[in-house]
């Protein structure tokens, strides 16, 4: 069966209007003008879909999530992989990484062993790419919502390991690269070609400039949890600013860093595709206000806003990417190509699996989302199937 979609089709480049996206099986077969449609593909059983005015955008890839739909990856399991993955893609994400925190070892390679086995299987819901580390590396005068006493020094002969263990599940790591051991963990990052990050990070510009040198070229959740710019001394963020070699993530929130700071990361790096939108998302995702866990830290939820028992620690966020997204426009003045580029594309980039997935276009597995007008979900594919309406 053919599936047929109508609407602005949203490419790398352009938007094209009066579109149409033709899905067969789990590919895309034709993207283009409605007028340029080859005859072909309006015969047989086709299913339709229509957003008058509406928008067709590739499915959208986070890098960074924690947990979603009173769930945490800490925690995981097959029930808790479908619940997260399962909410996730009812919000526009069709790709995701789990997320660790900074945890003892065993803890993550609980989480490791899980999330394998998981995707040994059929992923029925968004897909997990694979694994982000985002410690246990890092800078205990940065912990952020990070517990602080499982902070390690950077241990290549774990993430070996690990490596041999789970070949290729491994895609990011995020550590501090000014502590001891740091480097040569970003080499071997570089040459395993897994993402090496900075972040949660007490690091000075001159040592970003010597992490990059080693193979360092992206930043987590920029501005938050890092040396901050200043004139004189211009820190992490500065480096992340200035440094064309480094991509960046940005929480679009409004919450974690303010409209104007997001708009001038976008200038920087919307131009050279390494703007990379992130939800950051914790297991509270989805559900009301109350009291819940990141990791093994008490969290509390008030106004969607997700704090530290402290009142003032940020701690991950409860922004979904379908909302990230409808902010870069909306609201930090990004074109809606501009901004399905770091929904979408530049993630895929930074994963290598940009011949899969991440742009609209002939041959790509068929991981769509179609979009009203006012940029509100209207449904998702995944590998070309429709997400059924009982999990959106």
């Amino acid at each position: 069966m053919l599936t047929k979609i109508y609407g602005n089709v949203v490419t790398k480049d352009c938007i094209i209007e009066d579109g149409v996206v033709v899905i067969e099986n789990d590919t895309i077969v034709y993207a283009g003008t409605h007028a340029a449609l080859p005859h072909r593909w309006n015969e047989g059983d086709i299913e339709t879909f229509t957003s008058e005015n509406g928008y067709i955008v590739p499915g959208f890839i986070d890098i960074h999530v924690h947990g979603g739909g009173g769930e945490d990856f800490m925690n995981s399991d097959e029930n808790v992989l479908n619940t997260i993955t399962s909410y996730h893609a009812s919000q526009g994400t069709t790709t995701m990484l789990a997320t660790t925190m900074t945890a003892p070892k065993d803890w993550i390679e609980k989480v490791l062993s899980e999330v394998n086995k998981y995707r040994a299987k059929e992923m029925p819901y968004a897909q997990l790419a694979g694994v982000h580390l985002e410690g246990p590396f890092i800078s205990s005068k940065w912990p952020g919502a990070q517990n602080p006493e499982h902070i390690s020094l950077p241990n290549v002969n774990w993430l070996i390991s690990w490596e041999q263990q789970y070949p290729e599940l491994v895609r990011q790591v995020t550590l501090a690269p000014e502590q001891q051991g740091a480097h040569e963990v970003i080499a071997w990052l570089k040459e395993k070609g897994i993402i090496a990050a900075l972040g949660h990070t007490d690091a000075t510009y001159e040592e970003v400039e010597a992490a990059v040198e080693a193979g360092l070229h992206h930043a987590v959740h920029t501005f938050n949890a890092m040396t901050p710019l200043h004139h004189r001394k211009p820190g992490v963020a500065g480096a992340v600013l200035s440094d064309e070699r480094i991509s960046a993530e940005i929480i679009a929130d409004g919450i974690h860093v303010h409209p104007a700071a997001v708009s001038l990361l976008a200038q920087l790096k919307s131009r050279l595709q390494k703007l990379v939108l992130i939800t950051d998302a914790i297991s509270a995702t989805g559900l009301e206000d109350g009291n819940y866990t990141l990791g093994d830290l008490p969290v509390i939820v008030k106004d969607g806003v997700a704090r530290l028992e402290d009142g003032v620690t940020l701690a991950g966020s409860t922004l979904t990417m379908i909302r990230g997204f409808r902010f870069l426009v909306q609201e930090a003045g990004l074109s809606i190509v501009e901004a399905s580029q770091a929904a979408s594309h530049n993630p895929a980039e930074l994963l290598g699996i940009l011949d899969a997935t991440g742009t609209i276009d002939q041959g790509k597995q068929a991981d769509l989302l179609l979009l009203d007008a006012s940029l509100e979900l209207k449904q998702v594919w995944i590998k070309g199937r429709a997400l059924s309406t009982d999990s959106r």
